[in-house]
């Protein structure tokens, strides 16, 4: 497991290192910074290219049986590219992200009501786009890909049903996320971009999907190993929806966010997140062996910490905005 972490890692740095070195980097895709950005130097938006050729390569040659989650990373790292360099409609990205998800799971549907399979459906797709919308702050993206393929690592071989393949897997998608981190924590000189962050939403949920079809775990692992981010873009997706306002539009609204325009700073606020992070999948893993009853109550137990950690944040954004009204 380690020479497969620390091969992937290796790979995708030495990509992005080859795509920095060159300048190709800077004409593949380059984020120009707005008012909505936290940062303020162009930066090249390549870390896709780095991540998406070892966890697709790595997938077909470790985990065969997973080739349509990785044929579906591929589809999607490539209309995503289109989008970095030209930009396209939204219906059109939609459609990719809609043809992907349900490919896996008309392909390799679980013994399940079909309902249950449409909301998991949608549950994959909107995992899909919030990785999207949390790409934003030096270190997070790259952070959770690494924690959160390691958490879903560590449970596919300590469950009580374990699939090698699938640790396997996410193992080398978290060791990719290592590479890509060395040139994205702050300062960062790399974003993940459309191509690396839809990819590795994708990723994310057929993984996730994966686990629950072969009963590695429970329908609640991966909603608990990715909550942070999931909490972040749905309560921040609900109360822009709730004011009327264009949920879809890019803003500088979410939690990370507001941390970072506080004064915690990018290092400080990935780190938080990390903490976080790593809590809750060693929560989740610890529930995987206990009751239905346990796991419930960690689940509930975790959420209420979850909110809490977003209501500090909601009072120290209130502070930081009363400060900027008296001067």
């Amino acid at each position: 497991m380690a020479a497969i972490a620390l091969g992937a890692a290796c790979v995708c740095a030495l990509i992005l290192w080859a795509l920095l070195k060159s300048g190709i980097a800077w004409r593949l895709a380059t984020d120009i910074p707005n008012d909505r950005s936290l940062h303020v130097a162009p930066t090249p938006r390549v870390g896709g290219w780095g991540i998406v050729p070892v966890a697709v390569a790595a997938t077909l040659i470790l985990a065969p049986g997973l080739w349509a989650a990785a044929l579906g990373t591929a589809f999607l790292a490539a209309i995503s590219q289109i989008d970095d360099r030209r930009g396209l409609p939204a219906r059109v990205r939609f459609a990719a992200h809609l043809l992907a998800v349900v490919g896996l799971v008309v392909l390799f549907p679980a013994a399940a009501p079909w309902w249950v399979l449409v909301i998991l459906a949608f549950l994959m797709i909107w995992l899909v786009n919030l990785y999207n919308f949390m790409d934003g702050a030096d270190g997070l993206a790259g952070g959770m890909a690494l924690f959160g393929f390691a958490g879903y690592a560590a449970a596919a071989l300590l469950s009580a049903h374990p699939l090698p393949e699938l640790a396997w897997s996410a193992t080398a998608i978290s060791g990719a996320a290592l590479g890509f981190l060395l040139f994205n924590f702050h300062p960062a000189r790399i974003f993940l971009g459309d191509a690396g962050s839809i990819s590795l939403g994708f990723l994310a949920g057929a993984l996730g999907y994966w686990g629950w079809r072969g009963d590695v775990w429970p329908v609640w692992f991966p909603i608990l190993v990715f909550a942070p981010f999931i909490a972040d873009a749905s309560i921040t997706l609900a109360r822009r929806l709730l004011r009327g306002e264009r949920f879809w539009q890019a803003h500088r609204e979410h939690y990370y966010q507001r941390m970072v325009r506080a004064g915690a700073g990018h290092a400080r606020t990935a780190l938080t997140w990390y903490v976080l992070m790593v809590a809750g999948i060693m929560l989740a893993i610890f529930a995987l062996g206990q009751s239905a009853i346990v796991q419930s109550c960690v689940l509930a137990g975790w959420s209420v910490v979850l909110c809490v950690a977003g209501a500090v944040v909601d009072r120290r954004w209130r502070r930081f905005q009363s400060t900027l009204s008296d001067n």
